[in-house]
């Protein structure tokens, strides 16, 4: 019978795949033994596979390449980061050996761009694109940033009040961009974004505020869909009205000549995941092309801020699960050594799913569980997989440790967890290692964060007052 937890997943998956596979009873990541970083750094542990930030920027490039050359496209490719999916240094650091540009969301993102023009990770020719809803400080140090002579900065207006705040404090004649607040999903909440002007008013406000401003030079069109880059009638719809407002735009604005299309590519979240990047590049690629030429005019440079695509697939957290407790006759509660509400807010926030899979013990039976954080909430647990409503783990025994990983977790969780801060029930943030190689092509690990320890959090309460 094949009643082993090996059997279940290649039963269920394709699997080895290309970032996991199996070394006898043990689970490998990128060839990482997972189970020595568990024997040396203990657990819980979350870690940054720096390799992957490398890799699919270098991938989503070259898919650009590609779809241009496929299409005879005379405009060029800008590969943006999308800061606020994390906003580490380290992150920064592997990033920007790529040859990329940055987008930015709120007044720190200028400080850290700051950082690394001092520290020469980027250059006066990296593009700095500025969105997010600006006021006060957010203005203050785009200007400064322009001021001081980094000349592409492109602030991306969000309203229409931005225009004249940021005039007042740049010095001489800037650039900016305008961004289409896009027609949301019909089944979300919100039947617009709140986000950007709405698709007919950015021509009347063109004519009004910028055609004869001549401090200004409007060269870009921003469009994002929430959901993301997607093949489905309703991202083509939105992608077709935006470009009739980039044509419109153009035929009397000569300057424009960038088309951003934002963020959105999806990352993987199960081992069923399956995406045509390639596929989706070269539509909108030919899209955007064919709707130029029957216009009559220039194809635009195009820009993509990917935040999630970059930076999500380096991460990953490992747990113990420290004890079983059986509820009732059927629920089975693997209680984990953190919480998931702290350390993956996104699984208890949005019921987002990542990919889940046991580190050891492959070879053993399993059994079907829920699983369950250290807190005092009701909502700490973890219920189900992206394509399955049911998780299932070899089974429990005291005397074998088990040990789980959450993989793909590089975006967003530490930022909107609170890294360095208070979390819920004061359950202390996990130790944070960084993975990477040699010269000679060897693994190595650093230590970027210790867990955290009670002094601090005593002293961000206010007890260890001096």
């Amino acid at each position: 019978m094949n009643t082993k937890y090996s059997d279940l997943i290649n039963q269920t998956y394709d699997f080895p795949q290309e970032e996991f596979t199996l070394d006898k009873d043990n689970l490998q990541f990128h060839d990482i033994d997972l189970m020595e970083l568990v024997a040396e750094y203990g657990t819980p542990l979350k870690f940054t596979y720096l390799p992957k930030i490398s890799s699919n920027i270098q991938r989503a490039k070259e898919w650009f390449r590609i779809a241009m050359k496929k299409n005879d496209y005379k405009g060029k490719y800008y590969y943006c980061y999308c800061t606020k999916s994390s906003h580490f240094e380290y992150v920064m650091n592997e990033a920007f050996k790529n040859d990329i540009h940055i987008e930015t969301s709120a007044a720190y993102d200028i400080n850290i761009v700051e950082n690394l023009l001092e520290s020469g990770k980027i250059n006066k020719k990296t593009y700095v694109i500025c969105n997010g809803f600006k006021r006060d400080q957010y203005v203050t140090n785009i200007a400064r940033l322009i001021n001081n002579g980094h000349k592409r900065t492109i602030p991306i207006i969000d309203n229409y009040e931005e225009l004249d705040l940021l005039q007042e404090e740049i010095n001489g004649k800037f650039k900016i961009g305008i961004r289409i607040a896009a027609e949301e999903e019909p089944k979300f909440e919100f039947y617009t974004s709140r986000l950007g002007i709405g698709y007919r008013n950015i021509v009347p406000f063109y004519r009004k505020q910028i055609h004869e401003n001549d401090n200004v030079e409007l060269k870009m069109l921003h469009f994002f869909i929430n959901t993301g880059i997607r093949d489905t009638a309703y991202y083509w719809n939105e992608l077709l009205k935006c470009l009739k407002v980039y044509i419109s735009l153009k035929k009397e604005c000569p300057s424009l000549d960038s088309l951003n299309i934002g963020g959105g590519f999806p990352i993987k979240n199960s081992l069923a995941f399956e995406y045509d990047y390639q596929y989706m590049i070269d539509e909108i690629i030919n899209q955007i092309k064919i709707a130029c030429e029957e216009a009559d005019v220039d194809v635009p440079n195009i820009y993509t801020e990917f935040g999630s695509f970059t930076v999500g697939e380096s991460g990953g957290a490992v747990y113990q699960v420290l004890y079983q407790k059986q509820q009732n006759d059927r629920e089975k509660w693997n209680m984990i050594d953190s919480s998931f509400i702290t350390t993956l807010p996104d699984t208890w926030a949005i019921n987002k799913r990542f990919i889940m899979l046991a580190i050891n013990r492959w070879n053993d039976t399993y059994e079907r569980v829920l699983l369950g954080g250290l807190t005092c909430d009701s909502d700490d647990y973890y219920n189900s997989e992206q394509n399955m409503n049911a998780i299932y783990l070899p089974t429990y025994k005291k005397e074998k440790p088990l040990y789980i990983g959450f993989f793909n977790t590089g975006a967003y969780q530490e930022t909107i967890g609170g890294y360095g801060g208070l979390h819920h029930c004061l359950i202390p943030q996990p130790k944070h290692i960084l993975i990477g190689h040699d010269e000679e092509g060897n693994v190595v690990t650093s230590v970027f964060s210790e867990q955290q320890r009670a002094e601090e959090v005593l002293t961000i309460l206010g007890y260890n007052k001096k």
